[in-house]
């Protein structure tokens, strides 16, 4: 009888199978193991981490130092409550008051969020910064369908609350 001799077979397949799932997974839209980023918290008295996201048009989305302030989105009414208020200002609103957008899609379905959520948001003349990853924002403060508002001076968060109504995110815009 001849002994066993593992082949490199099973090994094969195995790293087969994962090319396959990266490759869905990618095509998809979903994170792969490469892209995935870190949840981080954000804290008062301590630097908002660094992100490597894209806005809506797919270019690279980032916090310059000058920013002030900046309008989280993590669910969907906290988004159409955000777009509400900038559609009635003018376009370079953000821009002026060194503020951002940025929107937490990372518990939307992939296919929805290509066929349906980026095409509605590439119409908007603001840049929102877009995370489609579930775990990249996880950990970031949210309150309910409200706007999370994190002030900001050099990257250091000053402040962090919560708005629920036009009146008060405009009164934070207006700051």
């Amino acid at each position: 009888m001849l002994p066993f001799v593992p082949t490199a077979q099973p090994t094969r397949r195995a790293f087969s199978a994962l090319v396959i799932t990266s490759l869905l997974a990618a095509a998809a839209g979903l994170p792969t193991v490469a892209s995935a980023q870190t949840a981080s918290t954000v804290q008062v008295g301590q630097r908002v981490p660094a992100l490597a996201l894209k806005d809506q048009h797919d270019k690279p989305w980032q916090m310059d130092t000058d920013t002030r302030l900046l309008m989280f989105a993590a669910s969907r009414q906290a988004s159409n409550l955000v777009q509400e208020v900038l559609h009635k200002l003018p376009p370079d609103q953000l821009t002026r008051n060194n503020a951002l957008y940025l929107a937490d899609m990372g518990k939307m379905p992939g296919i929805i969020t290509r066929t349906f959520a980026l095409p509605a948001l590439k119409k908007l003349p603001y840049p929102i910064g877009v995370s489609t990853d579930e775990a990249t924002l996880a950990a970031w403060p949210r309150q309910g369908d409200a706007v999370t508002l994190i002030e900001l001076d050099q990257h250091l968060v000053k402040r962090i609350s919560y708005v629920s109504t036009e009146a008060d995110l405009r009164a934070a815009l207006d700051r």
